[in-house]
């Protein structure tokens, strides 16, 4: 098994944190596992993306160029990555900020309204969450039960409330892809 995703959309939309978040999980999961942020001049507001790999075998490089999974929480995000997205990929899109619609047919897309379903959960910050889950779902790639195992274990400041908040978004975020 190998995955190479990336994950990319506004500084302050919790995309870094999603990639370590994910990077983690797959530890979890006892595969090798790289994580490699970027960030954009303007940090907060401004773009910010990370590569993501996961592996049963050795990881030769952390950066992914031609993703097997893209999660696009923004606008100038699916207009970067969705053309590099391999054939046979899957495209995260998240349909309350992306307006675009692809028009690939040799890649899966996958729409979700990540900040529709994060304010009915009441808490707008979770969007990442629920992308995360959304991906376990779709790529097998981590399983949702290491994604919750790992929340409190990077986010050790977190109070339970908020971990369990998270874990919540996780499901919802699995529960949205058919």
């Amino acid at each position: 098994m190998y995955l190479g995703a990336r994950l990319s959309g506004f500084g302050g939309q919790g995309v870094i944190s999603a990639g370590v978040l994910l990077a983690y999980a797959g530890m979890i999961d006892n595969k090798n596992v790289s994580f490699f942020p970027a960030y954009g001049a303007e940090m907060r507001g401004g773009t910010a993306n990370c590569s993501v790999v996961i592996s049963d075998d050795e990881v030769a490089s952390p950066v992914v160029t031609a993703p097997d999974v893209a999660v696009v929480f923004n606008e100038p995000s699916f207009e970067k990555f969705e053309p590099m997205v391999k054939k046979g990929g899957i495209l995260i899109i998240n349909s309350s900020l992306v307006n675009s619609k692809s028009k690939r047919t040799d890649i899966k897309i996958i729409e979700i309204p990540l900040n529709q379903i994060a304010d009915k959960i009441g808490n707008s910050k979770v969007i990442n969450m629920i992308a995360l889950g959304a991906l376990s779902k779709a790529t097998g790639a981590v399983s949702k039960k290491s994604l919750t195992e790992a929340l409190p274990k990077v986010y050790k400041k977190l109070k339970p409330e908020l971990i369990n908040l998270n874990v919540k978004a996780v499901e919802e975020g699995y529960n949205s892809v058919n």
